[in-house]
């Protein structure tokens, strides 16, 4: 129960579910339903009620990088995972070049309740144009489309020249 804590003892404070446990997913846009025959649904007669049979989430949700050093790569790793129940495919918009952001994966199918990294590679470099006191905010959406939804990852960087 979320009303009392593990010594029985009645909560002070409430309790602040994930999203994910809300059914809430932030930064998504559903895609339109399209057949796809070889996409190898479930069709099982227990989950014949569910709707959404395949769905991602993204480990962590944003990336923030921080103050970089302009000139330099910086890397980090996402984790999409498959939280569904079907097998499901995914496709990564690679951003512009002039954010220097890059996003490096394994393309392919993705069985339920397994996952695959994300790379994510930023290369700090100053776009120019007005006087910004040596540091510029690096901020962009990744976009990966999957077969029913778009997630869009945040990224953000400060750039220090």
């Amino acid at each position: 129960s979320l009303t009392v804590d593990v010594t029985g003892q009645t909560r002070k404070e409430k309790v602040i579910l994930p999203l994910y446990l809300q059914g809430k997913k932030p930064n998504t846009i559903p895609n339109k339903k399209v057949e796809d025959p070889a996409s190898g649904k479930v069709s099982i007669s227990s989950l014949a009620t569910r709707q959404d049979l395949t769905s991602f989430h993204l480990i962590p949700p944003r990336v923030t990088f921080g103050v970089l050093k302009e000139g330099c790569t910086y890397a980090t790793t996402v984790i999409l995972k498959n939280v569904g129940v079907n097998f499901s495919r995914f496709r990564v918009k690679q951003p512009p070049p002039h954010t220097g952001l890059r996003v490096m994966y394994t393309p392919g199918p993705v069985a339920a309740g397994l996952q695959v990294e994300l790379e994510i590679e930023i290369f700090a470099m100053l776009i120019g144009g007005k006087d910004t006191g040596g540091l510029e905010e690096v901020s962009h959406d990744i976009e990966i489309s999957t077969e029913t939804e778009t997630l869009l990852l945040p990224v953000k960087a400060n750039i220090l020249s």
